[in-house]
């Protein structure tokens, strides 16, 4: 890729911090699990996301490491927010996140010896915006099956990715978002990594999109 100039927005990968640290943790959605129609694209009508969640929400924690964090990711596109962050988040004016439906934790089991959190943090659940910002496929290293052929989703079987940009002037300002092209990753702006740092949330972890690397078939990214 490219350098980038200057005055470029900068954008990350966000995550769930690392298997096997202190925030480790996964959950298990309870019967009865209702889920709504994926999103479709509105040119070529193929899928470009998960079937969401939908209320009444009732999830148990499996805990893996020792505490229990501000975000965690569930499954397809749903994610669990802590009220610490749903409130900061709203408070300041941040904007790609829909939904804050509360969740209703009906346990949490520890994987490892030792005693149970004594906190459970009151969670939401929410998911990102599909955004308009675009993956720059002249200016990113994503190997494909075959390249998209629907210029409004770019949606394609990946290979593997070894970074990526966004197409300049595409983004439409929103501080958390899917973009087109890479539905399956959670995009944030830099108010939105300053916003992290500055609350000290846990369980996140940013990565420069320039710098995001998924390969399956490397080590740290074998499933």
């Amino acid at each position: 890729m490219g350098s980038e100039s200057p005055t470029t927005p900068r954008f990350f990968v966000l995550e769930k911090g690392l298997l096997g640290s202190r925030y480790d943790v996964e959950v298990d959605e309870f019967e009865p699990v209702n889920h709504g129609e994926a999103a479709r694209c509105p040119r070529c009508n193929g899928a470009i996301g998960m079937r969401p969640w939908l209320p009444p929400h009732r999830a148990g924690l499996v805990l893996h490491g020792e505490e229990l964090g501000d975000f965690i990711k569930v499954s397809g596109h749903d994610l669990l927010v802590s009220e610490r962050l749903a409130q900061a988040f709203r408070a300041e004016g941040l904007t790609g996140l829909d939904g804050f439906h509360p969740v209703e934790v009906v346990r949490v089991h520890r994987k490892r010896r030792g005693p149970k959190p004594t906190l459970i943090p009151r969670y939401l659940a929410v998911t990102a915006c599909f955004g308009r910002a675009a993956v720059d496929l002249a200016r990113s290293r994503i190997r494909y099956d075959e390249p998209p052929t629907c210029e409004e989703c770019r949606y394609m079987h990946k290979e593997a990715i070894h970074g990526f940009s966004l197409e300049p002037c595409s983004w439409q300002g929103e501080d958390i978002f899917r973009p087109r092209g890479l539905y399956g990753s959670l995009v944030v702006s830099e108010r939105f990594e300053r916003f992290v740092a500055r609350h000290e949330f846990t369980n996140m972890r940013l990565t420069p999109t320039e710098q995001y690397v998924w390969d399956p078939l490397t080590p740290q990214d074998a499933k």
